[in-house]
């Protein structure tokens, strides 16, 4: 980081962020600020926008209109048209240096099933940051460990239980030493008595102060685990505040009824 950015500058920023598909806008001009340590639960009903919006934070997908901003540095190259209308170009090359910085982890696990534990996590350590294989095994064990899997680093996906794949999925992002971290409905693919696992990891992971967003159901967790929330619906952010704030006091009627919903039988 630039020794003039202030401390509190956040690591991440995203204004009037915007994405459409064909004639379908899924995003409508989301405005967000995230903090070094932030731990952020995005929340909503099917169809919002959430989990497109994590993609478009590190460019899986890729913005149709808005800005995001990565430590005080845009993303991608604006061009201005005779007609005032601007249109940014993303070089793949830019969108690989913030794919290493902002991780993510998926619904699905997306493991080589070729590979064993440890090769899956060593991968991205020795294609993208060209680490030696030697270096990579022991950074790789040492994020098995953290996630409880020291003990499976030569097994095959096709042994372990979803919850276990999971883990490994979050020790590959992790071992890329990511700036923010991304969690994209990580328990939604998953039998209910393996999400607790899963839970417990991301849990310890906030517990070290890293900074995360992340898209759930699990209301109650999310409770437990953000130090923000926000409430999207219709591709905008309707409601956003503490975890306390939207939780326990949503000021917003479709905040009310979704959490209400959502809650029914969690309770």
């Amino acid at each position: 980081m630039n020794d003039t950015t202030p401390t509190d500058a956040p690591i991440l920023r995203c204004e009037g962020l915007r994405k459409s598909f064909g004639n379908l806008e899924v995003l409508k001009g989301i405005d967000l600020d995230v903090k070094r340590g932030d731990r952020i639960a995005i929340i909503g009903g099917s169809g919002s926008g959430k989990s497109t919006f994590l993609r478009c934070l590190n460019f899986m997908e890729q913005p149709t209109g808005g800005k995001v901003i990565l430590d005080g540095e845009r993303i991608g190259t604006p061009r201005t048209g005779r007609d005032g209308s601007e249109t940014v170009t993303y070089r793949e090359r830019d969108l690989m240096s913030v794919r290493k910085r902002v991780g993510m982890v998926f619904q699905q696990f997306n493991l080589f099933p070729h590979m064993s534990t440890i090769e899956n996590v060593m991968e991205g350590l020795v294609t993208v940051l060209r680490q030696s294989k030697s270096a990579a095994r022991t950074r790789a064990a040492e994020q098995l460990d953290r996630v409880g899997l020291g003990d499976k680093l030569d097994v095959y996906p096709s042994r372990l239980s979803g919850g276990q794949q999971q883990r490994v999925a979050i020790a590959r992002a992790l071992a890329m030493d990511p700036e923010v971290l991304l969690f994209d409905e990580p328990t939604s693919s998953l039998d209910p008595e393996l999400v607790g696992e899963v839970l417990r990891t991301i849990l310890a992971l906030a517990e070290d102060g890293r900074t995360m967003l992340l898209v759930t159901h699990e209301l109650g967790f999310a409770y437990r685990f953000a130090t923000h929330v926000i409430y999207l619906y219709d591709g905008v952010v309707h409601e956003t505040g503490t975890a306390e704030q939207v939780f326990r006091n949503p000021q917003k009627e479709k905040t009310r009824a979704f959490i209400a919903r959502s809650s029914e039988f969690s309770l």
